[in-house]
């Protein structure tokens, strides 16, 4: 790193005690807290610049300066600009790096190109005029950011007059801030998951990561570095091959992408439907859809792109494909096997091979069927039964005796 050069006040000071009060260079040096070297390379620049005492008046610092420091030979030559957008577009690219861009650059302008150093320095300076959410590095088809608004919208009842609020989900991809919004019944897990299909389906791909908040119904257990996820919406990840990823407690930098979305979608989204009126859900998303597609196609400040550029360059390529089908959405829970053999779930009962009584079971649920499974082993299959208080067993599943005395 280059020393720092001397104000002007200060080599006055020294030109003064040297030149005209006779001082040695180390006296000089104490005098002005400088090191002797840089007092000797003050007085050759102030001789090769043919200075002598006393200054003229007229020579102000900037004057003085100039003669002391003039500018290299080379800097008066035009250098060729970088395309500052497309690089920092390429940076979110896998792989990419600045060096490598910096030798493309530099292949194209053997002669007036910037070095690296200097390449890198001027690319910090770009990178320093954007915003926060801007200078966050995101890889392109890596991650997606998933969230509720704070502020939901109207659904008025045509026969009641009753309003209800429905919920605006959003989910913001990393690399291009490409948006996707839809309303909900609720933020339960149904709604929920099928956010996430719909989103998964309008981005034509899924993405390696998905970020959510710490909702309760993403989350069972928050915690920084090991949060429970909600079985179900870990099973419906691993079927869409994606990793969640919950954002940290108390760190809103985690998911600083969906805040800022969130934020845009109520001022272009919400704001912008204020004075409408909806009676059904549909309704209400096919408004939506078409103020998300403005969004989306609007461009962004100090990028010169819209978010569809950057969704069809960046994270659109890179997204991994989709599962054939859709997940089913199945619900789980933990019920414990009871002294005749049969847990409960929703009110009915179901059979289990009688030796595991008192045993916890991990249940999964979905529309037409019921799974019992023990240590991660699929111990029983019934079909789904809404009988409240009835039974469904599986002859094999009780003792021996039982099934003589049945018989």
């Amino acid at each position: 790193m280059p020393a720092k050069r001397l104000s002007m006040r200060k080599i006055r000071e020294i030109l003064r005690l040297r030149w005209d009060r006779g001082l040695s260079v180390r006296q000089v040096a104490r005098s002005v807290s400088a090191a002797p070297g840089t007092i000797s390379n003050c007085l050759s620049r102030a001789e090769l610049a043919g200075l002598a005492w006393p200054l003229a008046e007229d020579l102000d610092d900037g004057a003085l300066e100039a003669l002391l420091y003039p500018p290299p030979p080379h800097s008066t030559q035009a250098r060729s600009t970088p395309d500052w957008p497309t690089i920092h577009r390429e940076l979110r690219r896998k792989h990419v790096t600045l060096r490598l861009l910096w030798e493309e650059y530099k292949q194209d302008h053997p002669a007036d190109g910037y070095e690296y150093s200097q390449y890198c320095n001027l690319y910090r300076d770009y990178r320093g005029k954007l915003d926060v959410v801007m200078r966050q590095q995101h890889v392109a088809g890596e991650k997606v950011f998933v969230d509720y608004s704070g502020d939901g919208i109207d659904i008025v009842d045509r026969r009641t007059g009753e309003v209800r609020e429905a919920q605006l989900f959003l989910a913001v991809l990393g690399a291009s801030s490409y948006t996707f919004a839809e309303a909900t019944e609720s933020q339960d897990l149904p709604c929920w998951i099928d956010a996430h299909i719909h989103a998964f389906e309008c981005f034509g791909g899924v993405t390696e990561i998905t970020v959510p908040d710490n909702t309760r119904t993403a989350v069972t257990r928050a915690c920084n570095y090991e949060p429970d996820l909600n079985p179900t919406y870990e099973e419906m990840a691993r079927y869409y091959d994606t990793a969640v990823i919950p954002a940290r407690k108390r760190k809103p930098k985690d998911k600083a992408k969906v805040e800022t979305g969130v934020l845009v979608a109520q001022r272009w989204i919400l704001a912008a439907l204020r004075n409408h009126t909806f009676f059904s859900l549909e309704q209400a998303n096919r408004a939506i859809a078409g103020k998300l597609e403005e969004l989306n196609n609007r461009r962004v400040q100090k990028l010169d792109t819209t978010r569809r550029q950057l969704f069809e360059t960046l994270d659109r390529p890179a997204l991994k494909p989709q599962p054939s089908t859709r997940y089913e959405i199945s619900e789980w829970s933990r019920p414990k096997v009871n002294i005749d053999y049969h847990v409960e779930i929703e009110r009915h009962y179901y059979s289990v091979p009688y030796s595991l009584i008192h045993k916890r079971m991990d249940a999964r649920r979905t529309s037409n069927t019921v799974e019992i499974c023990f240590k991660g082993r699929r111990i029983a299959a019934h079909r789904r039964s809404h009988v409240a208080g009835g039974y469904t067993t599986v002859v094999e599943h009780m003792p021996r005796a039982h099934q003589k005395h049945l018989e």
